[in-house]
């Protein structure tokens, strides 16, 4: 059973993002300040929830929440910053458009740059244990999987419709065929080097 909150006297934010370890398209994260009366069984992290149910739980959680938000860092910035620098931004840009200011942040995984004077909280495996964090998690997967399923149109033969930009032996091929789109991170190791010595 997932816990609703670490500090219940705090207006507490769960934060969470989708797509740090693809080689194309932007990271989303998502914010999200649930009520205290929330319940919903079905929620964990998005990892472990089918699609199907991934967008079922969406327009719930948006209705139920008291705030959320999304925010983006796209595949330029992530070439510039570093991804591990592109999730703290776009974590930051959600918590930045949230309808009301958070007392405390939860945040997905073991690091986060702190975001103006709002203290912080690392949770390992986060969308596992707390809901608002899994509610986050929902929110930044499914977001980010409707735009990739959009620039997928544009692209078609990266299987992006299937792989959502992460490194499937189709989409490396691909790019070794056809060579990078304008999404493509051009940071990331995007062709699979082989491992072998020659004699």
């Amino acid at each position: 059973m997932l816990q609703l909150s670490l500090y219940p006297d705090l207006i507490e934010a769960g934060c969470d993002e989708a797509g740090r370890g693809c080689l194309a398209g932007p990271v989303f994260a998502a914010a999200v300040i649930l009520p205290d009366d929330f319940e919903c069984e079905e929620l964990n992290d998005s990892k472990q929830l089918s699609e199907k149910v991934r967008y079922k739980l969406r327009p719930f959680i948006e209705e139920k929440a008291l705030a959320w938000a999304v925010g983006i860092v796209d595949q330029k910035e992530i070439d510039e910053i570093n991804i591990l620098n592109a999730s703290f931004l776009a974590m930051q840009r959600a918590v930045a458009s949230l309808k009301i200011r958070p007392q405390h942040l939860l945040i997905d995984g073991n690091r986060f740059r702190k975001y103006e004077d709002i203290p912080h909280t690392c949770v390992v495996k986060g969308d596992a244990k707390l809901l608002p964090i899994a509610a986050a998690s929902v929110l930044a997967k499914t977001y980010r999987d409707d735009f990739m399923l959009k620039i997928a149109e544009e692209h078609p033969l990266y299987d992006w419709k299937n792989n959502k930009g992460y490194p499937t032996q189709k989409h490396r091929d691909a790019v070794c065929r056809y060579g990078a789109t304008p999404y493509h991170r051009l940071s990331f190791n995007l062709k699979e080097k082989q491992l072998k010595l020659d004699f």
